[in-house]
């Protein structure tokens, strides 16, 4: 039977492992150790790295190099190989629930494409919006940078079920995100944690579904910036003075009409400025923001 996972093992990794080989290769790794970080032979490596391995069509072949620019930094920054698996299953995974290879996935396999979406719904339970969004928040833990981005007011980490009624809908960090002597301190994510964050969500149900996630951190000239640098479409809003209700309705209000990546809330009086990240799911909203910290830290070097 050739099942989703007989098309990944076939068709998809083999190429991926390839794309993966020739990067760590070309940053210095011997053929030894990336074979075992790999866990195949280092003849397989060999061939890997004269070019004897099949090709997927182009579309799948680009989203697949990217996939593999993401896993060799992860192995060049000293990753663990729990995480390269983990990021590996996940975009792979991201590609099937948002349709993208049903289409091959159908070729290959003879399935409808119907069949296939319908195997990768992205509904969730409870259960699992808050094993995602806990997961999201362990990676965002590690990011060394990330302290220093929490505002004064603190962070919170946010992901929503689909079309959220209220707060009770959305999963957040009880108390919010810290630091406690320098590291980053957070309780397990529980629904009905936030009232603020989680408002903001319940009005993207209305208005953009597709975005169920949110996380926000301080706002500076240099984080404006690093924005800037890294690509953000960014939407500004003014909150001071509004009462909570309306407040989250405004720094909602931008997507009416297009999808942002982030939404400055110039605050105003007693009110601190902060930025709003959103995506999607945790993890779009995690890869945001460790693309906002990297254009930061070429900012501070150059």
């Amino acid at each position: 039977m050739r099942t989703p996972s007989v098309y990944v093992a076939e068709e998809l990794m083999p190429y991926l492992r390839a794309r993966v080989a020739e990067g760590l290769y070309r940053a210095g790794m011997k053929q030894s150790g990336i074979a075992e970080y790999l866990g195949i032979t280092q003849a397989m490596v060999s061939k890997y790295l004269a070019g004897k391995y099949k090709r997927p069509p182009d579309e799948v072949a680009e989203r697949l190099d990217s996939i593999a620019e993401e896993i060799v930094k992860v192995v060049l920054f000293g990753g663990e190989r729990e995480e390269v698996i983990a990021l590996t299953t996940r975009r792979l995974f991201e590609l099937f629930q948002s349709g993208f290879l049903c289409r091959f996935y159908s070729a290959y396999s003879g399935v409808s494409e119907e069949l296939c979406r319908s195997m990768f719904s992205v509904q969730r339970d409870r259960g699992e919006v808050l094993e995602v969004l806990n997961l999201a928040l362990g990676e965002l833990e590690r990011i060394g940078s990330f302290p220093s981005l929490i505002p004064e007011v603190r962070s919170n980490f946010a992901y929503a079920l689909p079309s959220p009624r209220g707060p009770e809908d959305v999963a957040a960090v009880p108390g919010r995100i810290t630091t406690a002597k320098g590291r980053v301190f957070a309780l397990p994510p529980e629904f009905g944690a936030s009232s603020f964050t989680a408002g903001i969500l319940v009005e993207l149900g209305k208005l953009a579904p597709g975005i169920r996630s949110v996380l926000n951190v301080r706002y500076g000239d240099d984080v404006e910036g690093a924005m800037t640098k890294a690509g953000f479409k960014v939407a500004r809003v003014r909150s001071g003075g509004l009462p909570e209700r309306e407040a989250v309705k405004l720094i909602a209000s931008p997507f009416k009409t297009e999808a942002y990546d982030a939404v400055i809330d110039e605050g105003g009086l007693g009110v601190e400025p902060v930025v709003y990240i959103f995506g999607g799911n945790p993890f779009e909203v995690v890869d945001k923001l460790k693309k906002l910290v990297e254009a930061l830290e070429d900012k501070g070097a150059e």
